[in-house]
Parts: structure tokens; sequence; C-alpha cells
């Protein structure tokens, strides 16, 4: 086979295989546009977001491979042309926000047999708002260690910064607890 050939058969079979299904993409796209402008949109208020809950929501809806797409080209361009800071004055803190919503997309993805429903429990309820507390922990977590770990500060100095910025995100996680607990089952119902 010429090489041509080979590139067309590879793309054909990337696209039969659903890799390259353009109505993902498309929805990928409204997602990450979803999720940039609610970004924007509440950027003056402290702690209190909804580009995690659009991406886990993308994840939720398109699949693991395609949450980590949306999650991370998202935080890409929000971190990266936020007009209070860029996070591109600050590469590991950038890179950890790039990965932690990567990470969050992905978690959507593998959790759909569970949270992709017409009809929410309270139980189902308690535990989405749970998934939604926990990430919102393990993306504060990656992101606060970003500096000391990039620093090269010692296990305790390393600590202690994290420690001090616990009460600062504890507000961050209560709420997107909150915020998927409400948000997420009322979405779901209109993507199943």
């Amino acid at each position: 086979m010429e090489n041509g050939q080979t590139e067309k058969t590879y793309f054909a079979l990337l696209y039969t295989k659903g890799w390259m299904n353009l109505n993902k993409l498309v929805r990928a796209s409204i997602f990450a546009a979803l999720a940039i402008g609610a970004g924007f949109s509440l950027l003056m208020i402290p702690n209190v977001e909804l580009i995690t809950v659009i991406i886990f929501t993308a994840g939720l809806y398109l699949g693991p491979a395609w949450g980590i797409i949306v999650g991370g080209t998202a935080e890409m361009i929000f971190s990266g042309m936020n007009p209070l800071g860029s996070g591109l004055s600050f590469p590991p803190l950038f890179f950890a926000q790039i990965i932690g919503m990567a990470g969050v997309g992905f978690c959507g993805g593998i959790l759909r047999r569970i949270f992709l429903l017409k009809e929410y429990s309270l139980n189902k309820i308690i535990a989405v708002g749970i998934t939604g507390l926990i990430l919102t922990f393990i993306f504060d977590s990656i992101t606060t260690l970003s500096y000391p770990l990039s620093a090269g500060f010692d296990f305790s100095r390393t600590m202690g910064l994290y420690i001090s910025g616990i009460g600062f995100t504890l507000l961050h996680q209560i709420a997107n607890g909150f915020i998927f607990a409400f948000g997420i089952p009322r979405i779901t119902k209109f993507l199943v």
C-alpha cells in the first residue's frame, strides 16, 4: 500500500470505530464552550464555579476519552485567557489545572453507568454530590500542591502550605458538592 492509502485506511478505521465521530466532536465543542463561558461569567464570585460540573457532565454524556478532551481543552482556554491572572504565568499550576479538569471529565465518563440516569433516588443525589466534593478536593489538592512541589519545598513546608489553603478550598468543595447534587440530576434527564 502507498503511504497516502495507508493514511486513508487509518482515518476510515478511526471514523468507523467511533473515534472520529463528528456528532461527538460537535457536542464536545459545545460542552467546552459552555464550560469556558460559565467560568468567565462567575469569575468574580470566589469559590463558586460551574466548569467542573459541566466537564463532568461532558464525560457522563460523551464518555471518558471525550471527557478528557473537553476537560483539558476547556481548562486550557479558561486558565490561559483568565483576565484575573493567566495560568500561563506559572506553568506548573497551568498544567496541574489542565490535568485536574481532564481527570474530572474522565471520571464523568467512567461513572456514566452509575450517574447517567433519567431519575435519581435520594441516595444517588447524595452520591453524586459527594462525587462532586471529592473530585473538587482532588482538583484543589493538585493545584495547591503544584507550587510547593515545583519550587522544591521540603515535606513539612509543602504540608504547611497545603493545610493553610484548606480553608479557602473547603468552600469550593462544599459549593461543588451542592452544585453536583442539584445540577446533575436535572441535566441528565435531558441527556438520556
